[in-house]
């Protein structure tokens, strides 16, 4: 292959580990696609993976590459990059993502993703000279902002749903956002698979460019990068992370129909407009929020605001220790790639 700067198969293996984490990123966030239309009885557990997962994938006609873009080169340096810091970033951030999903934690797979390539980066500069702190503050920024935007869209859509349906009876209200909640669900895995599949794409347009087989035009991209992308992420949100379906659709507030409907809505709403904005976000802080806040909307005391707190310490501490993990991961990539 011409222009290649390393052996075909160790590109062709961590082609295949980036591939990897875009399938557990499903399989660890589809979750959060799913988990309030399954605790509303709107649709059984095997129909909503199945709806979601296609929305994942259907994403990739809807969303131009920008949030690729500001992974690949919007966080660090990417003259840094080798296929070194490419398997620490990758291998550090699916192993958080494998512990948290052991013990049920809806942490962010973005942001481990983006501390392991920090954490990989960092450790083979030894010092920050490597981080665009343009992207890179963005993304720490909205660990705050994103799941405020969704708890406000979210209390808000409630509200407005509250006041726009104030003559109906439940049964009628219940009825029609039956209806509302799958419209809902469907528009937020639009927007989880358009915003998350674009990471890994990302990573992959590093890691060919570090290899010397892909121009800094992300207009260039490969197709097979794309779709493979976007297909890994549908796989693993059709087999579903059901240890965090518990988390997000029961123990944060009780959902009913007209708050799912919310809550998904008011995800799917934050999560598209930072996609389009090409901001790398939380789907899980965005939609933890969003539920939040439609519960909150409708009786701030159903929400459980000791799990929201203990959701926010895990959220925290997702870039440190997925950035830790990765140093150990780049070393020993070093001493066998």
């Amino acid at each position: 292959m011409e222009g290649l700067t390393i052996s075909l198969w160790v590109l062709v293996v961590l082609v295949v580990v980036a591939l990897a984490f875009d399938f557990m990123n499903g399989f660890h966030d589809g979750a959060n696609s799913i988990s309030t239309i399954v605790a509303t009885g709107v649709l059984t557990p095997k129909q909503a993976v199945l709806f979601a997962a296609f929305f994942n994938f259907a994403a990739l006609w809807v969303f131009h590459l920008k949030v690729a873009a500001t992974i690949g080169k919007g966080t660090v340096d990417p003259s840094f990059v080798d296929h070194y810091v490419i398997f620490g970033a990758l291998c550090g951030a699916l192993a958080w993502n494998i512990i948290t999903w052991l013990y049920g934690i809806p942490s962010s797979s973005s942001h481990a993703l983006v501390g392991g390539l920090v954490g990989a980066t960092l450790t083979k500069a030894g010092g920050l000279a490597p981080i665009v702190w343009d992207g890179f503050g963005k993304i720490v920024l909205f660990i705050v902002i994103s799941p405020l935007v969704g708890f406000l869209i979210g209390g808000l859509l409630m509200v407005l749903v509250a006041w726009a349906f104030r003559n109906k009876t439940p049964s009628q209200v219940n009825h029609w956002f039956r209806y509302g909640q799958i419209f809902a669900s469907g528009a937020y895995s639009l927007a989880h698979g358009g915003n998350d599949a674009q990471k890994t794409i990302g990573i992959i347009w590093l890691l060919l460019i570090s290899a010397g087989v892909a121009t800094t035009d992300i207009e260039t991209l490969p197709d097979w990068v794309v779709y493979s992308c976007y297909f890994a992420i549908a796989w693993g949100t059709y087999l579903g992370g059901w240890r965090i379906v518990k988390t997000m659709g029961t123990r944060i507030t009780r959902l009913n129909t007209v708050s799912g409907s919310c809550a998904s809505m008011g995800g799917a709403l934050s999560l598209a407009l930072a996609t389009f904005a090409g901001i790398p976000v939380s789907t899980t802080h965005t939609i933890a929020g969003s539920i939040a806040g439609s519960g909150a909307a409708h009786n701030v005391k159903r929400v459980r605001w000791d799990i929201s707190i203990n959701l926010a310490v895990a959220w925290v501490l997702t870039i440190p220790a997925s950035a830790a993990i990765a140093s150990l991961f780049w070393w020993l990539g070093t001493q066998f790639l």
